[in-house]
C-alpha cells in the first residue's frame, strides 16, 4: 500500500501551522502585485472589456490544462455565434466563460461562495445537473502511465461532509485567520482533493480561486487567472499537490501558489497597460476622423476582438444599416479587418487580437 493510499483527507482547518517564515516572507510582494493590478484594472472605463478579453484568455488556458485545445481564432468565431461555424472544443471553452461570469454575478449578489454557487458553476461548465458524485469509482491517474496516483473520497456522504466543511472554511474568515492567499492555496488543494464532481473539477477549482480573491476584496473583477502559470509549470503543479498527500509538504505547495499569484498579477498588469494604450490610440483616430465616434463604439471594438453588426446594433442602439456602415467604413480605412464565414461578415480588431495571441 502506498503512502497516498494510506493518506486520508481531513476537514479544515489543519492542525499544523503552515504559515512558515518562507511563506510569510513571500506574501508582501504578492499582495503588492495584486493591489497594483486592482488599481490598473480600475483605469479601464468599461469593466466588460477586461472581463471579456481576459476571461477568453483564461478559459482557453484553463481548458488546455484538461487537454481541451482550441485556437484564439476558433474561440472568437464561436463567440460570434454564426450558424456556419461550429467548434466543439471552442463551445466547451465558451461554457467556461459563462460559468465564470455566472459565479461572479452570484457572489457579487450574495457576498458568499456557497456550495450552491459552486454547483451552479459546474452545471454551467459541464452543461448538466449531475451534482456531487454519488457513485464510487473515481480515480486520478498518471496520464502517461495509467497508474492510479490518488483516490479521492468515494462515499457520497463523505463528499457532502467535506464540501460542507469547505464551504464553512471559505465563508467564515473570523474562525481561521490565515492570510487570504495562503487560504486560497488551502481551498484549492482541498477542493481538488475532494474532487466532488464526475467532471470539471480542475476548471471549477480554478474559477473558485479568483472568486475567493474577489470575496476577500483583493480584486474587484474576475481577471486574475492562474491557469497560464499552471500550464507553464504543469508538472510541478501536479507533483506538489501529490506531495502534500504523500509527504505533508504544505510549504512548497503554498509557495508555488503565492508565486503563481505574483507572477500572474504582473503579467496581467502589463497586458492591461497595453490594452489601455491601444484603446487610447483607437480613441484618438476615431474621434479625429469619424463623426460617428462614441465611447460605446470604442468599447464595442475592445469588448469583442471579433465583432459583428448585431453586437454594434445592441451596444449602440442603432439600426443594422447604420451599424454596417460604421463597421464597413472602419474596415475600408484599415482600423478593422473584414472577414466572411458563410453568408455572415465579422470584423477583427487585429492589433487587439495580436496582443492577446502574443501573450
Amino acid at each position: 500500500m502506498t503512502q497516498s493510499e494510506k493518506w486520508k483527507l481531513k476537514e479544515l482547518p489543519l492542525s499544523i501551522d503552515i504559515e512558515s517564515k518562507s511563506v510569510l516572507k513571500s506574501l508582501p510582494s504578492a499582495h503588492a502585485a495584486l493591489a497594483e493590478l486592482k488599481g490598473i484594472a480600475s483605469t479601464i472605463p468599461n469593466q466588460s472589456i477586461l472581463i471579456n478579453t481576459l476571461a477568453l484568455q483564461e478559459a482557453k488556458d484553463s481548458s488546455a490544462i484538461e487537454n481541451i485545445i482550441t485556437t484564439h481564432d476558433d474561440l472568437y468565431k464561436t463567440e460570434l455565434n454564426l450558424d456556419s461555424f461550429k467548434s466543439l472544443n471552442a463551445k466547451e471553452v465558451q461554457n467556461y466563460i459563462s460559468a465564470l461570469k455566472s459565479g461572479f454575478e452570484l457572489i457579487s449578489k450574495s457576498g458568499i461562495l456557497s456550495n450552491k454557487i459552486i454547483l451552479k458553476i459546474q452545471e454551467v461548465l459541464e452543461d448538466n445537473k449531475a451534482g456531487f458524485r454519488k457513485l464510487p469509482g473515481t480515480e486520478l491517474k498518471n496520464a502517461a502511465t495509467g497508474e492510479v496516483i490518488y483516490t479521492p473520497p468515494q462515499d457520497s456522504n463523505d463528499i457532502v461532509r467535506l464540501m460542507s466543511n469547505l464551504e464553512k472554511f471559505i465563508n467564515e474568515p473570523q474562525i481561521w485567520n490565515y492570510d487570504p492567499i495562503v487560504k486560497m492555496a488551502l481551498i484549492h488543494f482541498q477542493f481538488e482533493s475532494i474532487h466532488p464532481f464526475y467532471d470539471g473539477n480542475g476548471r471549477t477549482g480554478r474559477i473558485i480561486n479568483i472568486l475567493y480573491l474577489i470575496l476577500e476584496k483583493l480584486q474587484n473583477l474576475p481577471i486574475l487567472y492562474l491557469s497560464r502559470y499552471i500550464i507553464q509549470n504543469k508538472a510541478d503543479y501536479y507533483k506538489l499537490l501529490q506531495e502534500v498527500r504523500e509527504k505533508n509538504s504544505w510549504e512548497e505547495w503554498i509557495l508555488f501558489m503565492i508565486r503563481a499569484v505574483e507572477s500572474t498579477s504582473k503579467e496581467t498588469i502589463e497586458l492591461i497597460i497595453q490594452i489601455r494604450e491601444l484603446m487610447m490610440n483607437y480613441k484618438h483616430k476615431l474621434r479625429e476622423n469619424y463623426k460617428f465616434y462614441s465611447q460605446d463604439l470604442l468599447n464595442n471594438l475592445f469588448k469583442h476582438p471579433y465583432t459583428k453588426i448585431e453586437f454594434v446594433v445592441n451596444d449602440l442602439k442603432v439600426s443594422r444599416i447604420t451599424a454596417a456602415n460604421y463597421l464597413n467604413k472602419l474596415a475600408d480605412d484599415g482600423l478593422l479587418k473584414k472577414e466572411k464565414i458563410g453568408t455572415g461578415n465579422y470584423y477583427v480588431n487585429q492589433p487587439l487580437f495580436d496582443l492577446l495571441v502574443k501573450r
